[in-house]
C-alpha cells in the first residue's frame, strides 16, 4: 500500500491525512496489476464516467445525498439550497453557495485560488524538483497540445515556459464549481479531448502524465494586470462533463463562476506567463515537499510582480 496523503491546512495551520473518497477502490486499480489491467482496459474510457455521471442523475440517486454529508461532516449552511430541495446527487455535487461563503481577498494586484481544494504552487515550473514525487516533470507542451509540433511551432509553450503553475486538486467531497483567479476578459473554452484517469495522488504518484493525458479545457482571460492567464479543467475519472458557464468575451471579476464539474473528482490548472505573479510563501514551501495546501476559492494566492 502507498503512503498515505498528507496535506497542509492553511486554515488550522496543521498536516492531516486525506479521507479519500473510494480509496479502497483506487488503491486496487492503481497499486495492483490486476487493477492496472482492468483501468487501461475499461476504468480510463469515456463512456464508463459517463455512465456512472448518467446513474447519478437519476431520481434514486437523491438518496444517497444526506449519507454522504453525514459521512464527510459537510457545512449544510453554506448550501444556496437546502439538502432535501435536490432532486438527483448530481444537483448536489454541483450545488451552488450562498453568497459571502466564499470571501474573495480584496486588492487589485492580488490573484486569489479558483476551487476549493488541495493546491501545489510552483513559481518555475521548469525548476521543480517534483510535483507529487521527487523527480517527476510537467511536461508543458503535451498539456497544451502542441507535444506534436515540431519545437519552432509550439507558440503557447515558448509564452508559458518557465512559467508559475497552479495544480487545484478538487475531491468528490470539495465544492465543485470553479472561478476566475483573476479579473479580465476570457476567450472561448478549447476542448482537449482525452482518457478519464484518476487525478487523485494515488494514481499521480505513479503517472504524473494523466494530467496531460486526460480531457482538459483551455481558456485564456486578459487580465490588465497579470498579463495572458491560462485556465485549465481537467476531467477525471467519474466526471460526467466540465460545464462553463461564463460568458467569453464579457468581462469578469476576480472571484466570479466559470463553470462547474459533474460527479467526480477533478483538478483545475492555473498557468501565469514567467515573472507576473509571487506565489504566497506557505503555498510554496508546502510544493516544494511535494505536499498539498488544502485551501478554499478566494482565497490570496498571490501578487502581481
Amino acid at each position: 500500500m502507498a503512503d498515505p496523503i498528507r496535506y497542509y491546512h492553511r486554515a488550522k495551520q496543521t498536516i492531516e491525512t486525506e479521507q479519500v473518497y473510494g480509496e479502497a477502490w483506487l488503491r486496487w486499480t492503481y497499486e495492483t496489476v490486476p487493477g492496472r489491467a482492468t483501468l487501461h482496459l475499461l476504468a480510463k474510457r469515456w463512456l464508463v464516467s459517463a455512465f456512472f455521471g448518467w446513474r447519478m442523475n437519476w431520481r434514486y440517486s437523491a438518496q444517497k445525498i444526506l449519507p454522504f454529508i453525514a459521512e464527510y461532516d459537510l457545512d449544510v449552511d453554506e448550501f444556496a439550497k437546502s439538502p432535501f430541495a435536490y432532486r438527483t446527487f448530481n444537483e448536489f455535487f454541483c450545488r451552488a453557495l450562498k453568497p459571502g461563503a466564499r470571501p474573495v481577498a480584496a486588492g487589485t494586484r492580488g490573484a486569489v485560488l479558483p476551487a476549493d481544494g488541495r493546491h501545489l504552487a510552483f513559481a518555475n515550473m521548469d525548476a521543480a524538483a517534483g510535483f507529487y514525487v521527487k523527480g517527476q516533470r510537467f511536461d508543458l507542451p503535451a498539456f497544451l497540445g502542441e507535444g506534436h509540433l515540431p519545437v519552432e511551432q509550439r507558440v503557447l509553450t515558448q509564452e508559458f515556459a518557465g512559467g508559475s503553475l497552479l495544480i487545484s486538486r478538487l475531491c468528490p467531497i470539495d465544492y465543485h464549481r470553479f472561478h476566475f483567479p483573476v479579473a479580465g476578459t476570457p476567450g472561448e473554452a478549447r476542448l482537449i479531448n482525452g482518457w478519464r484517469y484518476s487525478v487523485s495522488p494515488i494514481a499521480l504518484r505513479r503517472h504524473l502524465d494523466y494530467l496531460w493525458e486526460n480531457k482538459r479545457m483551455l481558456t485564456f482571460v486578459d487580465s490588465p494586470v497579470f498579463g495572458r492567464v491560462l485556465l485549465a479543467e481537467i476531467g477525471a475519472t467519474m466526471v460526467g462533463r466540465i460545464v462553463q458557464t461564463h460568458v467569453a468575451g464579457h468581462p469578469v471579476a476576480k472571484g466570479e463562476e466559470k463553470g462547474l464539474f459533474k460527479f467526480g473528482g477533478s483538478c483545475v490548472v492555473t498557468l501565469f506567463a514567467p515573472g507576473r505573479i509571487r506565489f504566497d510563501a506557505d503555498l510554496l514551501e508546502q510544493s516544494a515537499q511535494q505536499r498539498e495546501t488544502y485551501a478554499r476559492m478566494g482565497e490570496h494566492l498571490g501578487e502581481a510582480v
